[in-house]
């Protein structure tokens, strides 16, 4: 194996995570009423004035850790999928868990327990997405290959999918239907310390299994054949990813609501800084997830709008232009061979 893609990961991850603390910084700075440098550095170690550390503290701060650990969370869990299917395409969605998350919010949403209890809407993600979980760690012991455990992912999604629609159909008046469109649509603003404790341990639990799978999905490469002659249980890698998948991906969408294309983009542009292995990918993936959310939400912030645009449609905005140039730049590299 070249010495390349080994030096420039061993680079990467240091690199990468001095940008997050930078994008977090940068977050805390900008707004409405933008900040002095001095001023934030500051706020944050117990400095400035009251309203100074209120804004930081209480408002920007727990908006830029909400970003980043979403767009880590997704990000880890994107480059599990991809090492796991070996499919460029596959996305921490695939299994159906982020519909099912979403639906457990709808129905808080739905039935008014979110109005009366703040906390519902993201326990009521949480319970969907452990559900779901549940169900695909149960089907990956059983099924015999990925394209049965991705069928009953679809099958999933479909029909997490069609309960979201007859919900918004039915729902009461245009305020709860407002609600549920804006959950949807994917937001981090308003976030605060609280909620990120309550998403925050379950995100990370599902972080450490998916890390868990590092050599597995490295020995994945070879082909599951090759695989499973060096030892690799092919049922415990699939049950251990499906597992994590759903925990960071069930836990990001409790924090922030539903956003797209952060778990297929990512790992795509750190994988070539990593020899494309899959395992390597991981670490990357998740810093890289993050800054790129953090820088969103920013951008998400600083559009001069009578509405906020919602993170959703900013990660959607900027991550489908590179998504169609990674696809066609794939699509060009496999005709040029």
């Amino acid at each position: 194996m070249s010495a390349g893609p080994t030096d420039h990961s061993r680079s990467l991850i240091p690199a990468l995570a001095i940008a997050s603390l930078l994008a977090v910084f940068l977050a805390c700075s900008l707004g409405e009423t933008p900040m002095a440098l001095g001023k934030v550095l500051a706020s944050l170690f117990g400095g400035g004035d009251a309203t100074s550390q209120t804004i930081v503290w209480s408002i920007r701060l727990p908006r830029a850790l909400a970003a980043w650990i979403v767009g880590a969370s997704l990000g880890l869990s994107g480059a599990a999928m991809q090492g796991l299917l070996r499919n460029p395409l596959a996305e921490p969605g695939v299994l159906g868990v982020s519909v099912t998350a979403s639906l457990g919010a709808v129905i808080a949403i739905y039935y008014g327990f979110s109005a009366s209890f703040a906390p519902a809407l993201q326990i009521g993600a949480v319970v969907g997405a452990l559900s779901a979980t549940a169900l695909i760690a149960f089907a990956a012991q059983r099924v015999r290959d990925m394209v049965g455990l991705i069928l009953i992912g679809v099958g999933l999604s479909s029909l997490a999918g069609a309960l979201l629609s007859l919900l918004m159909n039915l729902a009461p008046n245009p305020f709860t239907l407002n609600d549920m469109v804006s959950w949807l649509m994917g937001s981090v603003a308003n976030r605060s310390l609280s909620d990120i404790a309550l998403s925050g341990p379950i995100i990370a639990l599902g972080a450490l299994v998916l890390l868990m799978t590092r050599r597995g999905l490295s020995a994945l490469t070879l082909g599951e054949e090759a695989a499973h002659g060096l030892g690799l249980d092919l049922t415990r890698t699939r049950v251990l990813v499906a597992v994590g998948c759903g925990l960071a991906t069930g836990g990001s969408v409790a924090l922030a609501g539903a956003i797209g294309f952060v778990g297929i983009v990512t790992p795509h542009l750190v994988r070539p800084l990593v020899g494309s292995d899959p395992g390597r990918a991981l670490v990357p993936s998740a810093l890289a997830g993050g800054v790129l959310l953090v820088l969103a939400d920013v951008g998400a912030r600083l559009v001069p709008s009578d509405n906020e645009l919602k993170l959703g449609v900013v990660a959607a905005l900027v991550g489908a232009p590179i998504f169609l140039w990674i696809a066609a730049r794939r699509s060009a590299q496999g005709k040029a061979q």
